[in-house]
C-alpha cells in the first residue's frame, strides 16, 4: 500500500510509493533488535576451542563447513537490514584486526537483547546508547590496563597467541606446525617505518592445494606462481636465477589506425615478415644482454619470442597476475620494467632455484630460496577439500593475530577473564555515573559476561557455576587472569594455561559490538521501498518454437 496522509480538509496526499511499507516506534525497534540477536544466535555455539561447526550450502549446492564467524556470515544470504548490520560488524572485525569475529557479534547480540530489557523499562534509547558509549570507554581503559607488554623476539609467547587463535578450527594436532609457519611468514616481512613496526599479511601468499597431509603444509621463502612455463623447450629448472620482471608484451603492438599495405612481390612480402622475426629477435637479446635467464611478464609473450627465448634457454611465464609481480619484486629485489630499453642488470631480482613442480594437476612455478624475501608464500595441502579450506582460515587467523602482536606488541588473557574483569569495572564505574545511565552501564557488565557464559555452555558446563566462580575469583587482587578452562571445567590461570589473545582484537571487538547495537537501538522508523518486479523475458515456455 502507498503512504497516505490526509490535508485538514480531508484531501488524500500521497508521500511515498506505491507499495512502500512502513513500521515505527516500538514494532521497528523490536523487529530490528530480534534480527541482529538471531545472527548473534547463530554463532553462539561456535565459539571457543569446545564450539561446534556450521555446514552452509549456498545456491549452487557448494558446501562449506566452518565454525569461523567471518566465513559464516559471509556465505550467508542475510535479507534483514539490521542482520546486514551484524553482517557488517564481522566484516569491519576481519578487516581491521583478522580475529575475534564470532566475539563481536555475540557481544552485539547480547547488548541489544540487554537493552530491550531496558526499553520496556521505559527508558529512552538515547540514554542506554549514551550509557553504552561511556561503558565502552571505560571497557576499553581497564582492557589496556591489563595488557601484558610482549617482546616481539619472545617466540613462545607468539606461539601461544597464534595457537589461541587457532583453538577452536578443526586443523587438529596440525596446529603446532601451522603456528611455527605463520610466525616465520610474518617475521619474514615486518619492516620499519619510522617509529612503528608494520606487518602487512598481504604480503603473504597463501595457495592451497588438496593432497599429501597439513604437516606437509610449508612455508616458501619466495613467490608461487599458478603458471606454467609458456614454451616446452624451455629448461623447467634454473638455479642462482636472474629473474627480469616486464610490465610489457613481448609482441609486435598492432597499430590502431586501419592501414593498407600494398605488395607487389613475393620478396616484399617476405620482408615485412622477415622484420616482424627480427624485432622478436632483438627482444629477446635485449633481455639476455640484461643477464635475465627467467622472465615473468604481466602482458602476453608472441609464439616467435618464446621460440627464441627458449634457444637462449630462458624460462618465461606470462600474464601474472599483478599482485603477483609486485610479490615477485618484493621477494626478489627486482624491479618492474615497463620497456625492454629500460632493463638493465640492477633491475634483476634474485632468487637460489625458480622451478616448475607439478602440484596435484596443476603445473605451478616455484621462486624461491630467495635470499632476504619482504614477501613470502605458504602452501596449505590437506587431503580434502574441505579441510584445505579450514586450514587456510586457520592459517589466516594465525597470520592475523601474530602480526597484530607484532605491530602492537601487547596482550591479554583469554578464557572470558578479560571479559570479567571488565564487568566488575563497570558495576563499580556504574555507581559514580549514576542515574539512568548507571542502568545501561551495568547492562553493558551483564552483556559482557555472555563471553566466558557461552564458553562454559559450548562446554557443556554449568554456566551459572562458572560465572560465580570466576567473579569470586576476579575479586582477589591476583584473579585478573583468571578464565574458565573449557578442557578442565574449571576455573583457572589463563595466562599459566598459554591461553592470550592480541589486545587489539579485543578492543575492536567491543567497539563495533557496542557501535552496530548503538546504530540499531537509534532507529525508530523502517521505510522500505518496493523491490523492482523482475522482467520476464520477452517470449515464455509457450512461444518457444520446436526445431
Amino acid at each position: 500500500m502507498a503512504y497516505l496522509t490526509t490535508t485538514p480538509s480531508g484531501q488524500p496526499v500521497l508521500i511515498l510509493k506505491e507499495g512502500t511499507t512502513r513500521s515505527r516506534g516500538r514494532e521497528a525497534q523490536r523487529n530490528n533488535i530480534m534480527a541482529a540477536r538471531i545472527i548473534g544466535e547463530v554463532l553462539k555455539t561456535t565459539l571457543g576451542p569446545r564450539g561446534m561447526d556450521k555446514m552452509l550450502i549456498d545456491s549452487l549446492g557448494d558446501i562449506t563447513i566452518t565454525n569461523d564467524g567471518a566465513a559464516i556470515l559471509g556465505e550467508m544470504e542475510v535479507e534483514h537490514p539490521a542482520g546486514k548490520m551484524m553482517v557488517e560488524v564481522a566484516k569491519t572485525q576481519d578487516d581491521m584486526v583478522g580475529d575475534g569475529t564470532t566475539t563481536a557479534v555475540v557481544l552485539a547480540g547480547e547488548l541489544l537483547k540487554k537493552a530491550e530489557e531496558l526499553l520496556d523499562q521505559n527508558i529512552h534509547p538515547t540514554v542506554i546508547v549514551s550509557g553504552y558509549r561511556k561503558a565502552v570507554q571505560k571497557a576499553v581503559e581497564t582492557i589496556n590496563n591489563i595488557a601484558i607488554p610482549v617482546d616481539i623476539e619472545d617466540r613462545a609467547t607468539l606461539r601461544k597467541v597464534a595457537l589461541t587463535s587457532m583453538a577452536s578450527k578443526a586443523v587438529g594436532p596440525a596446529k603446532e606446525h601451522l603456528a611455527e609457519i605463520a610466525i616465520d611468514a610474518v617475521k619474514q616481512i615486518v619492516e620499519q617505518r619510522g617509529e612503528r613496526r608494520v606487518a602487512d599479511i598481504d604480503n603473504i601468499q597463501i595457495i592451497k592445494k588438496e593432497g599429501k597431509s597439513l604437516f606437509e603444509s610449508e612455508l616458501i621463502q619466495g613467490v608461487i606462481i599458478d603458471k606454467e612455463v609458456v614454451h616446452p623447450g624451455m629448461p623447467k629448472k634454473i638455479e642462482k636465477a636472474k629473474i627480469a620482471l616486464l610490465d610489457c608484451p613481448l609482441e609486435i603492438e598492432k597499430t590502431e589506425i586501419s592501414a593498407e599495405i600494398r605488395i607487389r612481390d613475393p620478396a616484399q612480402m617476405k620482408a615485412f615478415l622477415d622484420q616482424e622475426t627480427r624485432m622478436l629477435k632483438e627482444m629477446v637479446e635485449k633481455i639476455k644482454a640484461a643477464g635475465a635467464d627467467v622472465v615473468f611478464a604481466q602482458k602476453g609473450i608472441d609464439d616467435m619470442a618464446q621460440h627464441f627465448l627458449a634457444k637462449q634457454g630462458i624460462l618465461a611465464a606470462r600474464r601474472v597476475k599483478q599482485s603477483d609481480m609486485e610479490k615477485l619484486a618484493r621477494a626478489t629485489g627486482g624491479r618492474m620494467v615497463t620497456g625492454l630499453d629500460d632493463l638493465t642488470q640492477e633491475d634483476l631480482g634474485m632468487a637460489g632455484i625458480v622451478e616448475e613442480r607439478k602440484i596435484g594437476e596443476d603445473k605451478m612455478i616455484f621462486v624461491e630460496k630467495c635470499k632476504d624475501p619482504r614477501s613470502v608464500a605458504v602452501l596449505i595441502r590437506a587431503g580434502l577439500e574441505r579441510m584445505v579450506d579450514e586450514a587456510e582460515r586457520a592459517m589466516n587467523d594465525a597470520l592475523s593475530v601474530v602480526s597484530d602482536v607484532i605491530e602492537d606488541n601487547k596482550i591479554v588473557t583469554g578464557g572470558g577473564a578479560v571479559e570479567v574483569e571488565i564487568a566488575k569495572e563497570l558495576r563499580k564505574y556504574a555507581t559514580k555515573v549514576g542515574g539512568r545511565e548507571q542502568l545501561a552501564i551495568e547492562a553493558f557488565a551483564d552483556a559482557i559476561e555472555i563471553v566466558p557464559k557461552t564458553l562454559a555452555e559450548n562446554a557443556g558446563l554449568e554456566s551459572i557455576d562458572i560465572i560465580v566462580e570466576l567473579r569470586a575469583a576476579h575479586e582477589k587482587t591476583d584473579g585478573q587472569p583468571m578464565g574458565v578452562n573449557v578442557f578442565t571445567g574449571k576455573v583457572e590461570n589463563m595466562l599459566g594455561n598459554g591461553v592470550v589473545e592480541p589486545l587489539v582484537v579485543k578492543e575492536q571487538a567491543v567497539k563495533s559490538a557496542a557501535e552496530s547495537a548503538s546504530m540499531i537501538l537509534r532507529i525508530d522508523d523502517v521505510i522500505a521501498a518496493t523491490k523492482p518486479k523482475e522482467e520476464k523475458p520477452p517470449g515464455g515456455p509457450e512461444s518457444e518454437e520446436e526445431y
